[in-house]
């Protein structure tokens, strides 16, 4: 470089400097500097099409508290400049990087810009990188934000959205992008933030690929990754746990041939607490402890002994070497399964016991089975305190309260399923089931069916049409509904409904916000309006239907592909109908 004076008249800001020219800078903190000793430190510069004009690629501010105190004064000295070779693009960008990131780091999406700048005039990743201080993660993850829609990196350059929920939003295809967008918009609905957008964006469940025990590039199921590349999860939960659980079963195996005596692969979600174990020694009898939480992660714990095994040690009721195993790890591998074997063929002759069986299974859980409860997740709190105040709600809130109490659970523990606390898991719950009549069995079968059945689901929809279910029985409308209405076409096929077609037609160019006054006033009988007793919308309606022909009912698309479905019972045998619905 060439170091020179210029005079302040022949210099403009260059395109390549990466604060541009998209607003003034702020000078609050130079420009007392520069009135009082000038510019002293150079200005980089290049030649912009002549030897008289020289465009700044780095040193803007200085640039403008020059120009600021030339206005006060009326004339300035010439300001020290250091010119580059003109037509380096990419040098011109990283000078104009360097000096800006070393005095004040820019926002992430103008860092993203200028990085993407750099790589269109050829600069590799691992270049920028070494350049600028960084790691090659830290450059990838800012050009990964070019991969989210323009309006979402508008949005975070604004600050109105924060970094983790981008970070997250790079997890989500442009469909996604572009629902999540819509949410953001919506007067009604509400847009997951943060650390619920992850769960939004992978269905409630993120199992991530960190915590596999198994290869994941050789994994068959599919995976979903942030565009940042530091995180990424497993789309299906079964198939993780599937190979987890081989993985698992394989480091069991291995820790035994290594000699240790007992290996205890413990129940999912159960956890190992180390105050209730001592330290032990492998050849003194100390076992392995593997725990895996619902999110997958599984820990080893080697070399411990229960306390109260500990507690018979010290008062001398066991001091002597544990003894080798009767038999191999392969001998008592043959022994489980020719028994898994025998006891599973005889398991088909006992129908009831394998019901129990399993209604054990859905509330523990075990290895092989995980269940999950409906969260009912809604949208705003107004639709979270209708769900909840229903009449619906609180009969199925008082039948799980008597099947928590018939199962010797806390009547305050929220579900039953995933709620039993026993001292021996599975296994005594099965046998406490065991001795319950068939007719409490089913009724305990019934709340667990109904805190896992999916809502929104075509299972809903069949359910709801088999069991003739009356939703004017139990429930009613209520502001949370019709405040969320904002088609007036809707709102008056509905007025038509509760107030008839003439009082719909004569109302038909009011305010959406008229219209559902007098939806309100017909159902309540207030304003001189006649009551409507018992209606329920067509969506909410078991089988349901829509007021337009414009579709988008989710219910009555769902309805839709059950009702295409051959022989189909039309309704619920007595037998086969739970104690509570043959009460009524």
């Amino acid at each position: 470089m060439e170091l020179k004076h210029i005079d302040i008249a022949r210099l403009s800001v260059s395109s390549a400097n990466m604060r541009g020219g998209k607003k003034a800078p702020d000078l609050t903190n130079i420009l007392p500097s520069v009135r009082a000793r000038g510019v002293l430190v150079p200005l980089i510069v290049r030649e912009n099409g002549s030897p008289d004009a020289y465009e700044i690629v780095a040193g803007k501010r200085r640039y403008h508290a020059a120009l600021a105190v030339a206005e006060e004064s009326g004339s300035i000295d010439p300001l020290p400049c250091a010119v580059m070779e003109a037509g380096d693009d990419a040098a011109a960008l990283e000078a104009s990087l360097i000096e800006n990131i070393a005095r004040l780091d820019p926002d992430e999406m103008t860092r993203h810009e200028s990085f993407t700048r750099l790589v269109r005039e050829g600069r590799s990743v691992d270049d920028i990188a070494l350049t600028f201080g960084l790691t090659a993660l830290q450059v990838k993850r800012t050009l990964a934000l070019g991969n989210l829609m323009p309006r979402i990196r508008n949005l975070y350059r604004a600050d109105r959205i924060d970094a983790i929920t981008v970070r997250h939003l790079t997890l989500a295809t442009k469909a996604q992008q572009r629902e999540w967008l819509a949410l953001l918009d919506s007067e009604s609905d509400q847009a997951p933030l943060g650390q619920n957008l992850k769960a939004w964006l992978m269905g409630g469940a993120a199992i991530s690929t960190k915590v596999a025990l198994f290869d994941v590039e050789r994994h068959s199921g599919e995976i979903v990754s942030d565009l940042f590349g530091e995180d990424s999860y497993f789309a299906c939960g079964a198939d993780f746990w599937t190979a987890q659980m081989v993985a698992i079963e394989e480091r069991a195996a291995a820790y035994r041939e290594a000699g240790w005596p007992e290996v205890v692969v413990m129940e999912r979600g159960e956890y190992f607490h180390t105050w209730e174990h001592e330290r032990c020694q492998k050849k003194k009898g100390g076992r392995v402890y593997i725990a895996i939480s619902h999110r997958g992660e599984v820990t080893f714990h080697e070399g411990y002994i229960t306390g109260k095994e500990a507690g018979k040690r010290e008062a001398g009721e066991s001091l002597s070497k544990p003894l080798r195993p009767e038999v191999s790890a392969p001998t008592q591998n043959y022994i489980d399964l020719h028994r898994h074997a025998a006891v599973r063929a005889s398991l088909l002759s006992q129908p009831a016991m394998a019901l129990r069986l399993m209604l054990a299974h859905a509330i523990v859980g075990s290895p092989l089975w995980r269940v999950d409860v409906e969260k009912q997740r809604a949208n705003t709190d107004a639709i979270a305190e209708s769900v909840e105040a229903s009449a619906s709600e609180a009969i199925f809130d008082a039948e799980r309260r008597a099947v928590l109490d018939l199962l010797g659970f806390d009547p305050e523990t929220p579900t039953v399923t995933g709620g039993y606390a026993g001292d021996h898991g599975l296994p005594g719950l099965f046998n406490h089931l065991m001795g319950l009549p068939d007719e409490m069995v089913m009724s305990v079968l019934a709340v667990v069916m109904g805190e896992t059945l999916t809502a929104g689901s075509t299972t809903v929809e069949l359910l709801g049409a088999l069991l003739k279910v009356d939703m004017a029985a139990v429930w009613q409308a209520d502001n949370a509904l019709l405040d969320s209405i904002r088609d007036r076409e809707v709102i008056g096929r509905i007025i038509a409904d509760v107030a008839g077609d003439t009082v719909a037609s004569a109302n038909a160019a009011k305010s959406a916000k008229v219209q559902r006054q007098i939806v309100r006033d017909c159902l309540a009988g207030t304003n001189g309006r006649e009551k409507q007793e018992g209606w329920v919308p067509r969506w909410m309606t078991f089988p349901p239907s829509a007021y337009t022909e414009r579709g988008g009912v989710g219910s009555a698309e769902r309805w839709s592909k059950i009702s295409a479905l051959r022989d189909t019972p039309e309704t619920v045998p007595a037998k086969m109908q739970p104690p509570m619905a043959q009460a009524a």
